[in-house]
Parts: structure tokens; sequence; C-alpha cells
């Protein structure tokens, strides 16, 4: 403990998970198939910040079809590493779904409460229909069933970085996801 009451956490990087390679790959079929099952329409991705960002600029790229998209911020972690359980709207959306055929794209789905909350916020917003494409799905630490569409890999109930996804803000831009290692 230091002088404040707070314990000190120091990381790890245990292990790479998922190669860049591997990422891409998955990445490009998931564009294919989303090109394939929107063929005709115009879609509207809304990524979730900050941890989608990475995932976003590469799905975008994967997907032959006329496209628009946007931005949303919640907050559930903080600096936790498991989700508070309270999300909450940090930047809201810069213009409205309302009748647009809509793809969420979210970095990880692990407790599905962030996601629940943004499915509930968005209907409510009257898009012509929603969809969500997840890089990455913990199903062992599912509290609420989310139906994803687009999955790009489930994963152990590990706490991972980097490609978009933190630790307190830090890891994002590791080209792969690595296992992360908290010791207290």
């Amino acid at each position: 403990m230091d002088n404040r009451g707070e314990s000190r956490v120091s990381e790890s990087i245990e292990r790479i998970l998922l190669d860049k390679e591997t990422i891409q790959n998955r990445i490009r079929e998931l564009g294919s198939q989303i090109t394939q099952d929107y063929a005709g329409k115009r879609l509207h991705l809304i990524a979730i910040l900050k941890g989608a960002s990475i995932f976003h600029a590469d799905i975008v790229r994967s997907i032959a079809l006329e496209i628009s998209f946007d931005f949303i911020a919640v907050g559930s972690y903080g600096k936790l590493t498991q989700s508070s359980g309270e999300v909450r709207i940090l930047k809201d959306l810069d213009e409205s779904p309302e009748g647009k055929d809509v793809l969420l794209v979210e970095d990880i789905v692990d407790t599905g409460l962030t996601l629940h909350y943004l499915v509930r916020t968005l209907k409510e917003r009257h898009p012509k229909s929603l969809k969500i494409a997840s890089l990455l799905s913990k199903p062992a630490r599912r509290k609420i069933d989310v139906p994803v569409d687009y999955i790009g890999f489930e994963i152990p109930d590990e706490f991972v970085v980097g490609y978009g996804l933190d630790y307190d803000q830090r890891y994002r831009n590791l080209p792969d996801i690595r296992i992360l290692r908290l010791k207290t």
C-alpha cells in the first residue's frame, strides 16, 4: 500500500492470444459477409469509442458497399478491469440513426451490459435495422445475453489488451491481442 491507502498494481503481457495476421484475415471474412448481407443497401456503422476504433477502421475498409459512419462513446469500466455495471454516454452520435440500416461496431462483448444499454438506446432512435459486429466475444463473462450478428473471435475469460483494447488507457496501439496479467 502506498501512503494514500491504494494498492500498487503492476502488470505484464503474458502472451499473444491473436496475432495481427489472424485478426486481419478474420476481418476480411467479416467484411465479405457484411457486404453480402447488405448488398444493394447503404450501411451506417456506429463505432463504440475508444476500444472499437481500430477494428472499425479496418472493417469499414473491408466492406464493399456505400457506407457512412458515426461514433459514440460510453463508460462503464474507468480504471477497473471489470465493468461497474453502470453505463453512461460520454459522447453521443453526431447524426440520427433514424431510418438507417445500422451496424454497431464493438471491440469486445464481455458482460453484455454496455451493449444491452446501447442497443436499447439506439432502438429508441428508430433505425431501419440494427445489427452488431464485435471483434471479440467472451461468453464466460456474460450477464445479459445480447445477440451479436458478426463475431470475429470467441475468447477465454482472460483480460486482453491491444488492437484498441486497453488497460488504464495503455496498450491500445499493440498490433495484436495479448493477455495481460495483473499483479497486486
